[in-house]
């Protein structure tokens, strides 16, 4: 039974416009599933809950043990699909304060190979001090600039800290199978080892070693997240829009991309799903921002942002619309209680919880958006968990797929990134080969 449910009544949409794309999500649905366990396409993500490799994922609950047995400090190094993922699901799912916590059974976790800022790796070193420490270094080639900087300066500080061979038993890599100078160095190195398959992308790669390791180390419960995946993928088999919610979904924002509705903002109300935006705003802009097409994807971690962005979702550039995430059941709540002085006013809320409160403040501002010209598309979840984040990161992914189908674009490719790089490495005077 699926613990996700997509509301499209504050859309404006009615199920026989969603009917009318019934065609071309059959012919994608086919496309998908045709091309699935080919090496040579990026669609192993699709039977990935099924296929994942049952050794491996051993092996990475085995290190994570380790990791955890030998390691204060757990360092993370990867950019993009290669740490947006499992820091998704680590905020999600551990204390919102998870680094600051005592006493606590796992290391700290932190991410670096992100940017390029010195005052950000400084800190980080300054940070962890004489802890001990593990790394994960993530990265298909090795070669990409920002994570490779980053491994360089952490090797070497591992190297001196340890001696070469205890900082080759606390370096973890995740790398190409075969391939590239992350690979031929872990083979020099005897580095521990995972596995990016060939036809998984790095933006759908969360549930692979990629995103399994860290989330492991942080005592997540990794066996429970794909259970979650497994629910979706047999949930969202069903071809048809008309039983299909992931697909409705993907048909309902392609509407409102062709009624002018060029972004969409996901919405939560809960601060620990802020990287699970971040990890959607990379899945979605960089599988669809192409060909000059594609729904601009931003995020807002509402109420807050209602106090900054607020006033231009309701009343600016009618362009937009929101896709909101609802958890029925908080992990915790508290109840507020009745204050004889009353001198803030707010003894209309006595004795009533801060969950209610906040649920109250989303069907406002839902109301207020809706009323404003700004579509609404509702997903609720049951509680956030392993087994309904797992689900919610497939369904978003197999939406992704069938989206940019229809969009008509390769959903799977992201030509555009290298623009970038070229021009970087050429004022850096880097060699051509």
């Amino acid at each position: 039974m699926s613990n996700i449910k997509v509301n499209l009544e504050n859309t404006g949409l009615e199920k026989k416009e969603l009917m009318k794309y019934n065609e071309k999500v059959e012919k994608a649905h086919d496309e998908l599933h045709n091309v699935a366990d080919k090496e040579d396409e990026f669609v192993g993500w699709l039977h990935l809950p099924t296929n994942y490799n049952k050794d491996e994922f051993e092996r990475i609950k085995k290190a994570a043990e380790k990791i955890k047995k030998d390691s204060e400090v757990f360092v993370v190094i990867g950019i993009g699909g290669s740490y947006l993922g499992a820091r998704a699901v680590i905020e999600s799912l551990t204390n919102t304060f998870y680094n600051l916590l005592p006493n606590k059974k796992t290391p700290q976790i932190f991410f670096v190979g992100n940017n390029l800022s010195p005052n950000y790796l400084s800190d980080l070193l300054e940070c962890i001090g004489n802890k001990d420490i593990s790394i994960n270094v993530i990265s298909k080639s090795g070669t990409t600039t920002e994570p490779a900087i980053a491994f360089r300066i952490f090797r070497e500080f591992m190297e001196s800290k340890y001696g070469i061979d205890e900082a080759r038993k606390r370096i973890y890599v995740t790398t190409d199978k075969e391939r590239g100078a992350l690979k031929k160095l872990s083979n020099e190195e005897e580095y521990e080892t995972f596995v990016i398959p060939d036809n998984i992308g790095g933006r759908y790669s969360v549930l692979t070693a990629v995103g399994l390791l860290p989330i492991a180390v942080a005592g997540i419960n990794i066996d429970k997240l794909m259970y979650g995946a497994k629910t979706a993928e047999d949930k969202y088999n069903e071809k048809s829009v008309k039983y299909n919610e992931c697909y409705q979904y993907a048909v309902a924002r392609n509407i409102l991309y062709n009624q002018e509705k060029t972004t969409e903002i996901l919405v939560n109300y809960e601060p620990k799903m802020q990287y699970f935006t971040e990890w959607w705003k990379q899945l979605y802009g960089e599988s669809e921002g192409k060909d000059k097409k594609g729904i601009f994807p931003a995020g807002a971690t509402f109420t807050t942002d209602l106090h900054s962005l607020g006033q231009y979702i309701q009343d600016g550039r009618r362009n937009l619309f929101e896709t909101i995430i609802s958890i029925n059941h908080p992990q915790t709540d508290i109840k507020i209680k009745k204050d004889a002085d009353n001198i803030d006013g707010l003894n209309f809320v006595a004795n009533k919880t801060m969950d209610y409160v906040n649920k109250k403040a989303m069907e406002g501002t839902i109301e207020a958006h809706v009323s404003g010209g700004v579509p609404n598309i509702l997903i609720t979840l049951d509680k956030l968990d392993e087994e309904n984040l797992g689900e919610l990161i497939y369904f978003f992914e197999l939406a992704c797929g069938i989206s940019g189908k229809i969009l008509g674009v390769n959903p799977f490719n992201q030509p555009g990134v290298e623009a970038y790089k070229k021009n970087m490495f050429k004022l850096l005077g880097k060699p051509e080969v």
